[in-house]
């Protein structure tokens, strides 16, 4: 049997395959490069982005848990002109597809980043509405449609190029939030970002966080992901990346039969700095073992 395809076209957005990294996991792409072979992966999105340096919060701001990790670390990042001067230079010739995810504190900065980001090499902006609103007193703008598809409104307007929202999970019904940012031009959506979490230190009996509370990544949130995909597939009609505790080829062969046309894997990058490699051979096997001659002939099979 010949190979199957694992080429996915995501509205536009074509990748060589459904296997990108999820962003903050993966720093910009090189830092990878002696454990992964960068040029097989789909896709990469690129630690998260502003439009000023950001030191992030206090330490301590990752915290352990049973089955995955809290982090609190605040968007560090060195700012998006740094990006485009330093970083850009030395990723934009691999052949994954370059995805930059944004965060802003006001709909502005989000359109400003998309406007600045609209250059060669870029090939699509992940946006992180899971960021808070300072003109609403810090709720999140991935918590309410109406905010979230102003977001999206704003960075379509200033750019063309393959726009994916990243939606949070921490909302009562994600289904009107994807509904929304699809009415409003996103091109795909992302999902899940983290849960919030917390993790009490029962000796000093305070939290570990400097921050007190933090997002929850890892093998614990999977059945929350894999049940949000399931739920958005059947909702939109814009492709789906899923992540959200994607720890091997198994996983991510879950989120693909839940409605996922592609996937992203974060927190088993600091277990397993090889695991991008071992989930892409995973898929291949299956597609083989299966039968299948074409990856996207079992998106959304579990579907019915």
């Amino acid at each position: 049997m010949t190979k199957p395809n694992l080429a996915v076209d995501l509205n536009g957005l074509k990748l060589q395959n459904p296997v990108t990294t999820a962003s903050g996991t993966f720093g910009f792409g090189p830092e990878y490069r002696n454990y992964v072979d960068l040029n097989r992966l789909g896709g990469v999105m690129v630690k998260g982005t502003t439009l000023n340096p950001k030191l992030g919060n206090p330490t301590p701001r990752i915290a352990e848990t049973p089955a995955g990790m809290l982090n609190a670390i605040g968007l560090q990042n060195p700012g998006v002109d740094h990006f485009l001067a330093r970083i850009l230079p030395l990723i934009k010739d691999y052949n994954f597809k370059t995805i930059v995810n944004i965060s802003g504190n006001t709909v502005e900065d989000y359109a400003k980043l998309a406007n600045k980001l609209n250059v060669e090499g870029v090939d699509a902006l992940e946006i992180n509405i899971s960021c808070p609103n300072v003109k609403k007193g810090g709720l999140a703008f991935g918590t309410q449609p109406e905010m979230a598809a102003s977001v999206v409104e704003a960075v379509r307007a200033e750019t063309d190029m393959s726009l994916i929202t990243k939606l949070s999970p921490n909302v009562a019904d994600i289904t009107s939030i994807a509904r929304a940012v699809e009415e409003a031009g996103t091109d795909v959506i992302s999902l899940i970002n983290t849960l919030l979490g917390m993790k009490i230190d029962i000796h000093n009996q305070e939290p570990i966080l400097a921050n007190k509370m933090g997002g929850l990544s890892g093998p614990a949130i999977k059945p929350v992901a894999v049940r949000m995909v399931y739920q958005v597939a059947q909702a939109v009609e814009v492709p789906l990346i899923g992540m959200g505790g994607i720890s091997n080829a198994d996983d991510a062969i879950e989120f693909l039969l839940a409605g996922a046309s592609a996937i992203s894997v974060g927190t088993a990058n600091f277990v397993n700095p090889e695991v991008t490699m071992e989930i892409l051979d995973g898929i291949e096997e299956y597609l083989v073992e299966k039968g299948y001659e074409d990856i996207n002939e079992i998106v959304g099979k579990a579907i019915k």
